[in-house]
């Protein structure tokens, strides 16, 4: 697959990923006249995703990049755990997957950290260690949940920063397919 079309797939992708979230943002609740709030049972599987600008900071280069988390919340408290994949669209084609350890301070804030490992284009073969550090504040816009991040990643060669929006999808208690959420709209 060339690069062109690789980072068409990506945009797609995202594009696709954003325009679902709308769709995510289902609960068993009703807001009635009362303020709604968070609370842990309610961020029980959350699918997070960004494409934002990058700062890479050794290379004095602006490029963008894409964020994808998975987080499952452990229990009923504020720590959750989960998997990571970040696409840095430079000319190295940087690409960093990792374990997510995930705490809420508020039901708003959230932080992460995820030590990983990462790579440039195909040199799957060439692995470094690396490790990714991002704050996010979310709110709530209709029925959707989005918010500023911050991120820092670090790796041998290189580090980054990232601000931006992060979009995020909340999940009952299990990735559901797409007719289920069609379901749930129509019920």
């Amino acid at each position: 697959m060339s690069n062109s079309k690789f980072y068409q797939t990506i945009y797609l992708f995202t594009a696709f990923l954003y325009g679902s979230t709308a769709f995510g943002q289902i609960h068993d609740h009703h807001h009635g006249d009362h303020d709604h709030h968070h609370s842990n049972h309610e961020h029980s599987l959350e699918l997070g995703a960004a494409m934002n600008p990058v700062w890479m900071i050794a290379e004095q280069e602006l490029t963008s990049g894409l964020h994808l988390h998975l987080v499952k919340t452990i229990g009923m408290t504020k720590w959750g755990v989960g998997l990571g994949y970040e696409r840095i669209f430079d000319d190295h084609q940087h690409s960093t997957a990792g374990i997510v350890g995930s705490y809420r301070f508020t039901p708003e804030w959230v932080v992460n950290l995820s030590p990983g490992v990462t790579w440039e284009g195909e040199h799957t073969d060439e692995l470094l260690p690396a490790v990714h550090f991002e704050s996010a504040y979310e709110f709530l816009v209709g029925d959707i949940h989005i918010g500023p991040a911050i991120e820092y990643a670090w790796d041998p060669e290189d580090s980054h920063f990232s601000i931006g929006l992060r979009r995020y999808r909340y999940l009952k208690h299990q990735v559901p397919d797409s007719l289920s959420v069609v379901d749930e709209l129509l019920e």
